[in-house]
């Protein structure tokens, strides 16, 4: 039985519209197109109160199968996890918003590099990934990148598009242009 998209698995389970109020957004290899079969699906969260989200999350999908929750007091999160039609959740959340928490930071570099480094990246990337890298070390492995790989990539965010494709040229990577 093939499991359902990620998109199909987000509009069935509602998750989207129950957390509304804390400013969710999607992220994650899913909407890159380099999941593995193993992949979750990644949900950033605003919440200034990650007490009472938690109370929040608990009364709302706290019955959902594999629902997990914990607060993570060395990143002033809260990271629940459940599942619903084949799909892991993760849902993260942190009193900053979503574009300053580096999981949205790393996901947008990501799809930046993505859309200029086209099919050849992903493939090379999803081989990475196939191997046993996690997401930003495969592409700190592929780009060259030195020393901590979740750092590095953030050090790209600043470069152009124009930058962003000689380095990739520069690794070997046809770069789409328009």
């Amino acid at each position: 039985m093939t499991r359902i998209t990620y998109d199909e698995a987000l509009a069935r389970s509602g998750i989207m519209t129950k957390l509304a109020a804390f400013d969710p957004h999607v992220a994650g290899t899913p909407p890159l197109g380099i999941e593995l079969p193993t992949s979750d699906i990644d949900i950033l969260c605003e919440s200034n109160d990650l007490n009472a989200f938690s109370t929040f999350l608990r009364e709302v999908i706290g019955t959902l199968p594999d629902f997990s929750l914990h607060h993570r007091a060395d990143l002033r999160a809260i990271i629940v996890r459940f599942s619903a039609d084949g799909w892991s959740f993760e849902i993260f959340g942190q009193p900053c918003p979503v574009s300053r928490q580096h999981g949205q930071r790393h996901f947008m570099i990501e799809r930046r590099l993505l859309a200029l480094g086209g099919s050849s990246l992903r493939e090379a990337v999803l081989r990475k990934r196939q191997d046993g890298l996690k997401t930003e070390p495969a592409f700190a492995a592929l780009l060259g990148l030195s020393g901590d790989p979740y750092i590095a990539l953030l050090a790209l965010e600043e470069e152009s598009d124009d930058a962003l494709g000689k380095r990739l040229t520069a690794c070997g990577f046809s770069v789409a242009r328009e």
